[in-house]
């Protein structure tokens, strides 16, 4: 957020997490920046209700970790104005496990789904989709989320991550 803050001094930035330390140390780097655009909140996103409040809404790995994903997914369509974009990178795979066997970060990525984003998300009874959740069931639930065009990229250096670029209308 405070990158883009700096490069956008125009526009104004909300960063949330649940992350106490996490806001502290976005809120510290925005104070020694001299950042005026800037506001970080430690919230639950299950809890926003921002009916149409932003024209761009970004999360950055970290929807697949959500204890409930769709959820949170249809509250980033709600929080969009009409003609707003959800910009969300998340890891490139796809949901089928047969069809990343060639992936070369394949082995890793299912280590750490498995180890750590599956099993944040399982013990708090959510929906445990994991980091290889794949491109396949995104875009399943950002259409299920209410958003009409889904859109994909990748960077030609990143096997890592895809972006998607999502429109609410």
């Amino acid at each position: 957020m405070n990158l883009l803050a700096l490069e956008m001094p125009a526009s104004r930035f909300t960063g949330y997490d649940l992350s106490p330390g996490g806001i502290a140390a976005a809120r510290r780097e925005s104070e020694e920046k001299g950042l005026t655009n800037t506001t970080f909140e430690v919230v639950d996103l299950l809890e926003i209700d921002e009916a149409g409040r932003y024209d761009l809404i970004t999360a950055f790995d970290v929807i697949h970790d959500q204890v409930k994903p769709a959820e949170v997914l249809r509250i980033v369509h709600r929080s969009l104005k009409p003609d707003g974009v959800f910009r969300m990178q998340d890891i490139h795979g796809s949901s089928h496990v047969e069809k990343n066997k060639d992936h070369p970060l394949g082995t890793i990525l299912y280590t750490v789904s498995t180890m750590h984003c599956m099993t944040i998300s399982l013990a708090e009874g959510g929906a445990g989709l994991g980091t290889m959740w794949g491109e396949e069931t995104a875009e399943r639930m950002l259409l299920e989320a209410g958003f009409t065009s889904v859109t994909k990229q990748r960077l030609p250096r990143d096997p890592r991550n895809t972006y998607y670029v999502v429109r609410k209308n």
